[in-house]
């Protein structure tokens, strides 16, 4: 059994004695705070710390990460606190396992919610210090190397969050190693059948394919030499998910699979990297269109190498990444190589580069958790955020952008920053106008076009792909919808308290200080929120603050302005909405009724929809057009006209010149002879509308034009 007399032999090899000896002491004293605690095989508690800090010692992590190791346990398992720790411990060591620890002392409801509210706590850790995760991490993979001691159902969930979450993290970290043996253990967890027949599978095929794999590694590595270049040439294996998901996704059989044969060169320096790469083109015919080159533009997790597909003997692919030892060391430990190196008292910029780009990694998780609704949210926002294949586009002035594939010009605008999101209007994509919802390609050119007033679309959240984006996008509508609705629910309680001749701003604080704790409201803006909103009624909400201005004992005489309108300009935002089922536009006489959650709706006086709310007359608005409307209303129109060839071309014809859009057309017969036309268009108001219908009456042969309502 391993010991910690074995792991401080290891340790030696890169730690000095008294930093060993901190490792030692925290070991002994997870062993007696673990007293009598065993893990569900049977084993000691203290062996799962111990095969923790282990594997940290294979990353050459830091002592102070090794002993957050060894205790990592302590808070959540016995009953020793976090202060005790800092106590016994320096204050670097008690944070981090504090923040690899879960929330214990918190009752959750939901399974979900808990994890989410732990990954949550964790985040905020991982802002103050990126060892937590790699802890975490190191943690999660002895749990997947032991999960043979729980139920079926317990592991499948186990798997699905470490292959969700934690192997995606890994990656995105560059500490290749970790997610390998995560996602392998996972896939056996919830697949244990098929991945046991393609393990079988591989070893078959691994045999019969030995000698062409030393034939090829032996050519390649004569080319080498020949050349006087440096470089060892390994055979690299697939791992069984990267097989599996090639097989379901692909939908390649298992032989076409294993066909192709992977190589690595490791060599000295970066220069070395292209000169081999001239060489195995010399050797083999590359194929088109698959060469990448990870040195000049690193992945997001910082990893680097060429990569080359190659026409081998009888045609079989060979494919072969290139790299240096440095980026072999970051593509296996990504940003832990970072402590690698600090290890051996140097710094290197592939590993510093990691790190701070890990730690802007973090920063943008802080920023969407406080964009975020709740934790659930938050979560899927992390899950959406952790798939690898990215796209690299330049800004105008040449600086390099990750981003998913699929990633559209709104999700660059919000990876630059929130607030170039936020007002983003237009884009030029190689200094051509583009749309906002274009999908990005590696090696465009963007540049963004911004207005100060300008804000967020909902339809935006229909073709986003980052988490950024999607959570900025949700938090500014979320503000833009609470601030619209508290200036709408101003208005209307202003207008309720006309009858009683007086307004908000005429009403002492004390009264509202009163009122607000009799309606149970937290604040004045939250009840004029919630009357925008259409939760409270604004003329119910009017008598409580008269009540309460005058004791209780308020004689209710009406003013004869009771019937002020409240003015609407047709741009107000998303608490106001005009009702589908009459159109209405600047000109239409209409009337206003609040709708729970949404605010406002708009109609026209003589809407039929209306019929019912009619008796009560408490819950309609008198409501009149502002004199100055800049917006474009929908409007449906029913032509009759006489069928003719050229028909729509007409329309659109008349429709265009009068400066107007048609938004749908459809035509459907009559009769052999007659059409019945149903359009709607795009128009700024009464007039604009009689002066388009004027010119379509000019059409020859045109009946019938109707307006339609309901």
């Amino acid at each position: 059994m391993f010991t910690i007399d074995d792991l401080a032999d290891r340790l030696g090899g890169y730690l000095p004695p008294d930093e060993i000896q901190q490792v030692k002491r925290a070991f002994y004293y997870a062993e007696q705070a673990h007293d009598g605690q065993r893990r569900r095989s049977g084993e000691p508690y203290v062996t799962h710390p111990l095969a923790v800090a282990n594997i940290l010692a294979n990353m050459h992590m830091d002592h102070q990460s090794l002993m957050a190791a060894m205790l990592h346990d302590v808070i959540e398992d016995t009953g020793v606190s976090k202060k005790a720790l800092s106590v016994q411990f320096d204050k670097p060591v008690a944070e981090l396992v504090d923040g690899v620890s879960k929330l214990t002392q918190i009752t959750f409801e939901d399974k979900a919610v808990a994890q989410a509210e732990n990954f949550q706590k964790m985040v905020l850790a991982m802002s103050r210090d990126i060892r937590v995760i790699i802890v975490k991490l190191a943690d999660r993979l002895h749990n997947m190397r032991t999960l043979g001691a729980l139920r079926p159902d317990k592991k499948r969930r186990i798997a699905r969050e470490t292959l969700e979450i934690y192997a995606r993290i890994a990656g995105r970290l560059g500490i290749n190693t970790i997610r390998v043996e995560l996602e392998d253990l996972s896939f056996q967890a919830i697949h244990p059948m098929r991945a046991e027949r393609i393990k079988r599978a591989v070893a078959s095929a691994r045999g019969n394919r030995r000698s062409a794999m030393r034939e090829i590694q032996s050519s390649l590595q004569q080319s080498l030499d020949d050349e006087g270049l440096k470089g060892t040439v390994i055979g690299r294996q697939k791992h069984l998910l990267s097989i599996y998901k090639k097989m379901r996704d692909q939908r390649k059989p298992f032989a076409e699979i294993m066909d192709v044969f992977g190589f690595r060169i490791i060599t000295e320096d970066v220069a070395s990297c292209y000169r081999i790469l001239g060489v195995v083109h010399n050797l083999y015919k590359p194929v088109p269109g698959r060469f990448k080159d990870y040195i000049a533009i690193p992945k997001a997790n910082g990893y680097q190498s060429l990569h080359t597909t190659l026409f081998g003997q009888g045609g079989m692919p060979i494919e072969v990444q290139i790299r240096t030892r440095e980026m072999e060391a970051m593509a296996n430990n990504g940003i832990a190589a970072h402590w690698l190196y600090k290890a051996g008292q140097t710094t290197h910029p592939i590993a510093e580069g990691s790190h701070a780009r890990a730690r802007a990694w973090v920063k943008g998780l802080l920023e969407m958790q406080r964009h975020a609704g709740d934790s659930l949210e938050f979560i899927e926002h992390v899950k959406n955020d952790l798939f690898p294949d990215d796209i690299y586009v330049f800004t105008p002035k040449g600086d390099i952008m990750e981003l998913p594939q699929g990633a559209t010009v709104i999700d660059f605008a919000y990876s630059v920053h929130t607030d170039i999101g936020n007002n983003c209007i237009a884009c030029r994509i190689d200094r051509h106008l583009a749309p906002l919802s274009t999908r990005l390609e590696s090696g465009q050119t963007l540049e963004i076009i911004t207005a100060p007033g300008a804000r967020p679309n909902l339809a935006w959240l229909n073709f986003v792909t980052t988490a950024k984006a999607r959570s900025a996008i949700r938090h500014a509508l979320k503000h833009q919808q609470q601030a619209e609705a508290i200036t709408l629910g101003r208005r209307l309680l202003n207008k309720a308290l006309t009858p009683f001749e007086t307004s908000l701003e005429e009403l002492d604080e004390s009264i509202f200080t009163k009122a607000l704790k009799e309606l149970d409201a937290a604040s004045l803006d939250a009840l004029l929120e919630s009357v925008g909103l259409g939760n409270r009624m604004a003329h119910v909400v009017a008598r409580r603050l008269v009540d309460v201005a005058h004791g209780g004992t308020f004689d209710y005489v009406l003013s004869t302005d009771s019937e002020k309108a409240v003015v609407i300009n047709g741009s107000e935002g998303m608490v106001i909405n005009f009702a589908r089922c009459c159109h209405p536009l600047p000109g239409d006489p209409v009337v206003g009724h609040l709708s729970v959650g949404k605010g406002l709706v708009v109609h026209r006086s003589e809407c039929k929809n209306l019929a019912e709310r009619k008796n009560d007359p408490e819950k309609l608005f008198a409501l009149e057009w502002s004199d100055i409307v800049d917006e474009d209303f929908p409007v449906a129109l029913r032509i009759e006209i006489e069928s003719r060839r050229g028909l729509v071309a007409e329309l659109a014809g008349v429709v265009t010149d009068a400066d107007a859009n048609i938004e749908r057309i459809g035509i459907e017969e009559r009769d052999a002879r007659l059409s019945i036309v149903n359009l709607t268009l795009s128009v700024k108001g009464r007039v604009h509308l009689a002066r388009i219908i004027k010119r379509i009456r000019n059409l020859p042969n045109v009946g019938k034009i109707t307006r339609m309502t309901n």
